[in-house]
C-alpha cells in the first residue's frame, strides 16, 4: 500500500512550517523555541522511519505530483529505499545535533533552531525530488542554512574556514546551474526519469554537449561530497563549526554522494548506448584516491575534529568507488557503510567537543580580558561569556562517573568510524570485501576492485591508530586530570547515535537484505522510470486542471 497522497511532501513541509513559526517567536522565548524544534524533529524522525518501513516492503517507488501536472511537466517527488534511508539519516543527525545544543550551543547566537529546520527541509527535499531544477533549489536551501550554522557561535577562528566553505560551494552551485542549463538544452527536460528515457535518443553530434553537462554536474556534486582534490576545505571547516552543526553536516556531505548514486545509475546504465557508464572510471579511481586521502588524513591529524572530517572524506570515497564498479552486491555493502559512517562521524564530532573541552580546561584557563572562552575542538574561540561552563554552569543535570562514560562512548565510536568488529562499520566493510572476492570483473576494474579491497583494510588500520592515539592522550594518560563536566543533554545524543550503530550491527543480515534490494533497483533503473511515468494527476472536482 502506497503512503497517503500528500505524505511524501510532509518531510519538506514540516520543517519549513516549523522554521516559519520559530522565526516569528522572539529570542526571549528560547525554551519554547527549543521545545517546538524538538517536537518537530521527533515528528520528522518518526515520519522518516515510517516511510522507510513502507519502502522496505514496497515493490515500486511511491510518486507524488505536488502541482498535479503530468510527468514530465510538473514537479515530482519520488520515494524509494535509498531516499527513505537518507531521510532517516538526516532526521537522526539533526535530532542529535539539537539535543546536544540544548546544553548551551543554541544560546550561542540567534536563529539556531530555524536554521536547523531549514537545513533539514533542504536535505529532505534533495533526497525526495525527482527533477534536477528542484534538486538545485533544495541544494541552495540547505547550503544557505549551512553557511549560517557554520558561523554559529561567532569567533574569528570560524571566519576563514567559513569563507572557504562558502566560496567553494558558490562555485559548485554555479557549475550545477550551468550543467542543468546544458542538459536541458540537449534533452529538453529536467525530470530525471525523462532524462533517462531521452539520453539514448540524443543525436551523436550532441553527445559532446551531453557529456559536458554531465561533467559539470559531477564536479558540483563531488565538490559537495568531499571528493579529492576538491575537498581541501572540508576538514578545517567542519572542525571549526560548533559540535551540533558539524554533526548535521555529516549528512550534508552525503547529499553529493546521493546525487551521484542517483543520477549516474539512472542516466548512464548499460542501456544508455554510447553514454553507457560515462564517467565510471572517474568515480572509481577518484573514489579510491579520496579514500586513501581521507585515511592518511586521519592518521596525520592531531585534532579530533579534523579526524572526524577526514573520516567523512574517507567514507565518501568508499561509497563512490564502490558504486562506480557497477556491482549491486558491492553497492549494497557500501550503503550499509554509508549509514554507519554518517552516524559514527556525527557521534565523533559531538564527542570531540566533550573531550577537548576537558583538555582545554587544563591547558588554557579562561582569561579575564576575554570574558571566558567556549573552546572548539582543541582551540579556544572567543564568544559570548555566558556560554563558558567554567563561569556559568551548563544547563541540565550532571552525569556521575562522567569520565568512564565518556571513555566508553569514545571506544565504541572508534570501532564504528574505523570499521572494526563487531559494530556496524565492520558489517558494511565485510560485505564489500566479500562482494569483491565473489564478483567477476574485467581486467581493469578487477585491479581497481582489489585496490579498493586493500584500501578498506588500510583505512580501518589508520582510523584505529588515529582514534586510539587520541584515546591514549585524553583518557589513558589522564592521571589526576580535571574530571569531565557532562550533562545528560550532551551524552544522550551520543548514546542514541551509537545505539543506532549497534542496532545496525545486530540486524546486519536484515539490513544487508534491504540494501541489496536498494542496490539492485539502483543498477537497474527501469522500474524507477516506469513508475514515475505511470503516476497520474488526481482529477479535480470541477474536471479542470488547477
Amino acid at each position: 500500500m502506497s503512503p497517503g497522497p500528500h505524505l511524501l511532501a510532509a518531510p519538506v513541509l514540516l520543517p519549513l512550517a516549523t522554521a516559519a513559526v520559530l522565526l516569528a517567536v522572539g529570542e526571549r522565548w528560547r525554551g519554547a523555541k527549543a521545545a517546538l524544534s524538538l517536537a518537530s524533529l521527533l515528528a520528522s524522525l518518526v515520519l522518516a522511519c515510517g516511510l522507510l518501513a513502507w519502502a522496505q516492503g514496497a515493490a515500486v517507488p511511491a510518486v507524488y505530483l505536488p502541482g498535479n501536472w503530468p510527468v514530465p511537466f510538473g514537479i515530482v517527488l519520488v520515494l524509494d529505499g535509498l531516499s527513505a534511508g537518507m531521510l532517516v539519516l538526516a532526521a537522526s543527525t539533526a535530532l542529535a545535533g539539537l539535543l546536544f545544543s540544548l546544553a548551551r550551543w543554541h544560546r550561542a547566537g540567534v536563529h539556531f533552531h530555524p536554521l536547523l529546520q531549514l537545513q533539514l527541509a533542504g536535505l529532505n527535499g534533495a533526497f525526495l525530488t525527482g527533477d534536477l531544477f528542484n534538486l538545485f533549489v533544495f541544494f541552495e536551501v540547505l547550503l544557505a542554512a549551512s553557511y549560517a550554522l557554520l558561523l554559529h557561535g561567532g569567533g574569528t577562528s570560524r571566519v576563514r574556514p567559513g569563507l572557504h566553505y562558502i566560496a567553494v560551494n558558490l562555485v559548485a552551485s554555479f557549475l550545477f546551474l550551468m550543467g542543468v542549463a546544458l542538459l536541458y538544452g540537449v534533452t529538453g527536460t529536467l525530470n530525471m526519469a525523462d532524462i533517462a528515457r531521452k539520453l539514448p535518443l540524443v543525436p551523436l553530434e550532441d553527445r559532446g554537449l551531453l557529456h559536458a553537462a554531465a561533467a559539470l554536474l559531477a564536479v558540483a556534486f563531488l565538490a559537495k561530497a568531499g571528493f579529492w582534490p576538491l575537498n581541501f576545505w572540508l576538514p578545517r571547516a567542519y572542525a571549526a563549526a560548533s559540535a551540533p552543526s558539524a554533526a548535521v553536516f555529516t549528512t550534508l556531505t552525503k547529499v553529493g554522494v546521493y546525487a551521484v548514486l542517483r543520477l549516474w545509475t539512472l542516466c548512464f546504465p548499460t542501456s544508455a548506448d554510447f553514454s553507457a557508464h560515462f564517467g565510471g572510471g572517474l568515480l572509481v579511481w577518484g573514489g579510491l584516491a579520496t579514500l586513501a586521502f581521507g585515511a592518511i588524513g586521519m592518521l596525520r591529524s592531531q585534532q579530533l575534529g579534523r579526524v572526524a572530517g577526514y573520516s567523512i572524506i574517507s567514507s565518501s570515497g568508499t561509497v563512490v568507488a564502490a558504486a562506480g564498479l557497477d556491482t549491486p552486491a558491492l553497492t549494497a555493502g557500501a550503503l550499509v557503510y554509508l549509514a554507519s559512517s554518517t552516524l559514527g562521524a556525527a557521534a565523533l564530532f559531538l564527542l570531540a567537543e566533550l573531550v577537548e573541552r576537558r583538555r582545554q580546561a587544563e591547558v588554557d584557563p579562561p582569561r579575564a580580558d576575554t570574558g571566558g572562552r567556549l573552546p572548539r575542538f582543541g582551540e579556544a574561540s572567543p564568544i559570548d561569556a555566558n556560554l563558558d561552563d567554567r563561569q556559568v554552569p551548563l544547563v541540565g543535570r550532571a552525569i556521575p562517573a562522567s569520565l568512564a562514560l565518556l571513555a566508553t562512548a569514545f571506544l565504541l565510536c572508534t570501532l564504528v568510524v574505523a570499521g572494526m568488529p563487531p559494530l556496524s562499520g565492520f558489517v558494511g566493510k565485510l560485505a564489500m570485501l566479500r562482494a569483491i572476492t565473489e564478483a567477476r570483473f574485467a581486467p581493469a576494474p578487477q585491479f581497481a576492485a582489489w585496490l579498493l579491497f586493500a584500501l578498506l583494510i588500510f583505512s580501518s588500520f589508520t582510523g584505529s591508530v588515529a582514534l586510539l592515539r587520541a584515546f591514549s592522550t585524553h583518557f589513558w594518560a589522564s592521571y589526576q586530570r580535571t574530571p569531565a563536566t557532562l550533562r545528560i543533554a550532551e551524552m544522550l545524543p551520543v548514546g542514541l547515535l551509537l545505539a543506532a550503530c549497534i542496532a545496525l550491527a545486530a540486524g546486519g543480515e536484515r539490513v544487508l537484505a534491504f540494501t541489496a534490494g536498494v542496490a539492485a533497483a539502483l543498477h537497474a533503473p527501469d522500474r524507477y522510470v516506469q513508475t514515475v511515468f505511470e503516476a497520474q494527476p488526481v482529477p479535480s472536482p470541477t474536471g479542470s486542471r488547477p
